[in-house]
C-alpha cells in the first residue's frame, strides 16, 4: 500500500492531471511509495473517497482547481469523517489565494500555495518521519507529544517559487493509456509578462524557461511512444522568440499525418522568425489559442492589458491567407465598464479577421485577481459559487448577461463546431453586425428550444432551416442546399427528414484527404 496518493477530479477523462504529474516526478527517495489516482468530476465524492481509502495511505494530496472546488470539497469532508488520521494536503490555483475563508481548506490538514512541485516533496518527508500514526483496528497507546515525535508543518505552507533547472520535467509518468486517450499537456516556459487583471497569470512573474534540450529530448520520447498531439500549456509561448521558434521547427521536423500542436500566443507577436517556420505546416497541423479579450481600447487600458491592435489585426489576415493554422480567439464578456455595444463591435471586428473559432467567455473573479478594485465603480455583482461568473454590472444587467451567457453556448455549438461553417453566415446576411444578428438568433433559439445543451445535430439544423427561412425568409432551397452541404462535412451519410422536400441529387463537398489526416476532428470540419 502507498504511503502517498496524489490525486485530482479533471474536468473529463480526457485531461490528464499535468500537476499531478510534475509532484510525482520530483518525490525523489519518496516516488516509490506513491501513487497517482486520477478521477473526475463526474464521478460521486463518496466512490472517489472510497477508491482512495481502499489504498491505505498516510497522505493524499489533493488538486483543487476552480472547476473541482465543490467536489472536492465534499470529498474531503467525507474522508475527514471516515479516516480523520489521514492527512490530507491541498494544493493548486484555487486553494493558492484568499486561502484561510475557503471550506476546504478549514477541512484539510494543510495547503502549499504556489508552485508545490518540489514544496510537497519536503512536506511529505516531514509528515512521514513523524511517528507511524495509529490506525483504525490497532491498540492505542498513550499519545505523544509533538517533540517526541517532531513538529507538524503548519496548515499554510507558501511554496517558494522552483527554478526550471531544479525540476524533473514529468513526461515519462504519462502512461500508454494517456498517449492513446488523452490530451497531453506540456510546457517549455512558466509565468506571463503582463498584467491583465483577470488573470491569474497575471501574478506568475517572472517567466520561465524550461531547458531547451532536455525539453526537446523529452517531447522526442513522447512522440517516439505514439503521441498525436501535444497541448502547450506556457501562458505565453511566443514571447521567446529563439526558444518558440526552435520548438516549431522540432515540432515541424517531427510532423507526421494525425499529429497536431496547440500553443497559446502573444497576438500582436508574430515576427519574421516565427512567420517562416509557421508557414511550413501543413493544413491543420497547427492550433493557435489567441486572447484578444477585448478590442475596446478604454477597457483594455482599464484592466491593464496592452497590445498592438494594428499588429494583432495583421498577424490574423497573415494567418488566414498565408497558413493552415487553425486559429482559436478569445473574448471576453462582461468586462468593468464594456457596454453590449462595445462588446459586439468588438465580436464584429473579430469576426471580420476570420478565425476559425472565438471563445465567448464570462468575466470570473478568479481568486487573487485584482480586477476586484473595479467592483464598486462599475457595480460588479460575480456568483459566489464557482466559476465565480459576472452576474451583472453598471452596463450589463443580469437579463442581459444571461443573454451573452446563452450567446457564448449557442456560438459555440453553430460557430465554433464546424457543424455549420457555411450555414453560420447566413444568419448575419445583408446585416452590418454579426453580433446583433447572432444575438437575435440566439434569442429565438432560446424560444424555441427552451435550453442551451442537450439539442441533438439534427434538431438544432432543422431550428436553423426554420430561423433561416421564416425569420430572414430567405430561399428555403439555397438555405437546404447549404445545410446539407455542412450536415456532410463530419462525414454523415444520413439525410435529415425536414431537408428531403428542397433537395435534389448534390454530391457531397470535396474534401482534402491531406487536411483531413492532418487535423483533429472538430478542426478538421473548418477545413473541409
Amino acid at each position: 500500500m502507498p504511503d502517498i496518493v496524489l490525486s485530482t477530479l479533471n474536468a473529463k477523462y480526457i485531461h490528464a492531471a499535468f500537476g499531478l504529474r510534475y509532484l510525482f516526478a520530483n518525490l525523489g527517495e519518496l516516488q516509490p511509495r506513491a501513487v497517482i489516482a486520477e478521477f473526475d468530476i463526474n464521478q460521486r465524492p463518496l466512490e472517489i473517497a472510497e477508491a482512495l481509502l481502499a489504498r491505505n495511505p498516510r497522505i493524499i494530496g489533493l488538486g483543487v482547481y476552480i472547476w473541482n472546488v465543490t467536489q472536492s470539497t465534499e470529498l474531503v469532508a467525507a474522508l475527514k469523517r471516515i479516516r480523520p488520521d489521514v492527512t490530507i494536503v491541498l494544493g493548486g490555483p484555487e486553494v493558492s489565494y484568499e486561502t484561510e475563508q475557503q471550506a476546504i481548506v478549514q477541512l484539510a490538514d494543510h495547503v502549499i500555495t504556489g508552485e508545490a512541485d518540489l514544496e510537497f516533496a519536503r512536506v511529505c518527508r516531514l509528515l512521514l518521519e513523524r511517528r507511524t500514526p495509529v490506525r483504525p483496528g490497532q491498540n492505542p497507546k498513550a499519545e505523544l507529544a509533538d517533540a517526541e515525535i517532531g513538529a507538524l508543518p503548519p496548515k499554510i505552507i507558501p511554496a517558494p517559487l522552483p527554478d526550471f533547472a531544479q525540476l524533473k520535467l514529468p513526461y515519462e509518468f504519462y502512461t500508454a493509456t494517456d498517449i492513446a486517450h488523452r490530451v497531453l499537456y506540456v510546457e517549455a516556459s512558466r509565468g506571463c509578462p503582463f498584467s491583465c487583471e483577470f488573470c491569474l497569470s497575471s501574478l506568475d512573474i517572472p517567466v520561465r524557461q524550461a531547458a531547451l534540450a532536455e525539453f526537446l529530448a523529452a517531447m522526442k520520447r513522447l512522440l517516439d511512444r505514439g503521441a498525436t498531439q501535444l497541448k502547450f500549456v506556457d501562458r505565453t509561448f511566443n514571447l521567446s522568440v529563439p526558444a518558440s521558434r526552435a520548438i516549431l521547427e522540432f515540432c515541424l521536423a517531427h510532423w507526421q499525418p494525425g499529429r497536431f500542436f496547440h500553443f497559446e500566443m502573444v497576438p500582436d507577436r508574430l515576427p519574421e522568425a516565427l512567420r517562416e517556420v509557421i508557414a511550413k505546416f501543413p493544413p491543420g497541423a497547427l492550433q493557435f489559442e489567441v486572447g484578444v479579450q477585448t478590442f475596446d481600447e478604454p477597457t483594455a487600458a482599464r484592466i491593464s492589458r496592452r497590445q498592438n491592435y494594428a499588429r494583432l489585426e495583421e498577424n490574423f489576415l497573415w494567418l488566414r491567407a498565408s497558413t493552415g493554422v487553425h486559429i482559436h480567439a478569445d473574448l471576453i464578456a462582461g468586462l468593468p465598464g464594456e457596454s453590449l455595444e462595445q462588446f459586439g463591435a468588438g465580436f464584429d471586428r473579430l469576426i471580420a479577421l476570420r478565425p476559425q473559432e472565438i471563445q465567448v467567455g464570462i468575466l470570473k473573479r478568479l481568486r487573487g485577481t485584482p480586477i476586484v478594485r473595479h467592483d464598486a465603480e462599475w457595480a460588479m455583482t460575480y456568483n459566489p459559487h464557482p466559476p465565480y461568473e459576472i452576474l451583472q454590472s453598471r452596463h450589463l444587467d443580469f437579463a442581459t448577461m444571461q443573454r451573452l451567457r446563452r450567446f457564448a453556448r449557442y456560438w459555440d455549438l453553430v460557430g465554433n463546431s464546424g457543424n455549420f461553417v457555411e450555414t453560420v453566415g447566413l444568419i448575419w446576411s445583408g446585416s452590418t453586425s454579426p453580433f446583433h444578428s447572432f444575438l437575435r438568433w440566439s434569442d429565438w433559439l432560446f424560444g424555441h428550444a427552451g435550453r442551451t445543451d442537450g439539442i441533438a445535430l439534427a434538431r438544432l439544423a432543422e431550428l436553423m432551416f426554420r430561423f433561416l427561412t421564416e425569420q430572414l425568409e430567405l430561399s428555403q432551397t439555397s438555405v437546404a442546399e447549404t445545410l446539407w452541404r455542412d450536415y456532410q462535412r463530419g462525414g454523415r451519410p444520413d439525410q435529415p427528414e425536414f431537408l428531403r422536400p428542397y433537395l435534389t441529387h448534390l454530391p457531397g463537398p470535396k474534401r482534402s484527404a491531406r487536411a483531413m489526416q492532418t487535423a483533429q476532428k472538430r478542426q478538421a470540419r473548418h477545413l473541409a
